[in-house]
């Protein structure tokens, strides 16, 4: 014989706390936790003498780093330009507003110009010109001209350098 299950009255159902109640629960927790842990290391650790810790003995630098890491010798023309103008700029100091300062120091133009004089064609000077505003507009987009970067933008001889090394690696990668 069949017999029919009484029916079933639905439990009454409590909404579920929101997302900020349960946050609240659980750092509540949280906060219990940690300060229950923070005494029993408190509590633990009170008889340990805490070892002092001399720095000297972790800390241990270079007897001495080298001023300018070597960059390689380039190949291609007008890399070799812009690596020998680098090269002049460290020697004889870099300047603004002139090509060629009283003392010697030359802008990055200058310096470019300078080692090119040994270049009957000429082309080389242009290629290094041409990738060095390249490599001065990826830093500065808006700058038009060598001597704007020069003049304005450079805030050291050191800067100048470094712009002068990155145009000839990209001279180096084309070809140039």
């Amino acid at each position: 014989m069949l017999t029919h299950a009484p029916a079933r009255t639905p439990r009454a159902t409590t909404p579920a706390p929101g997302l900020d109640a349960r946050l609240a629960a659980v750092d509540a927790g949280m906060t219990l936790r940690l300060e229950r842990a923070a005494l029993a290391v408190s509590c633990g650790a009170a008889h340990l003498a805490a070892p002092v810790l001399d720095l000297a003995d972790v800390v241990t630098l270079p007897v001495e780093l080298p001023a300018v890491l070597p960059s390689p010798d380039y190949r291609t023309p007008a890399a070799a330009l812009l690596q020998r103008a680098a090269r002049r700029l460290e020697a004889g100091g870099w300047c603004q507003g002139a090509t060629v300062a009283e003392d010697g120091a030359r802008c990055l133009y200058g310096a470019v110009h300078a080692e090119a004089a040994t270049d009957p064609t000429g082309r080389a000077e242009d290629d290094a010109l041409a990738v060095l505003l390249e490599a001065i507009r990826r830093r500065w987009p808006g700058v038009e001209t060598i001597p704007e970067a020069n003049d304005h933008r450079l805030p050291s001889g050191r800067a100048a350098v470094e712009l002068l090394d990155d145009a000839a690696a990209l001279a180096d990668a084309r070809g140039l």
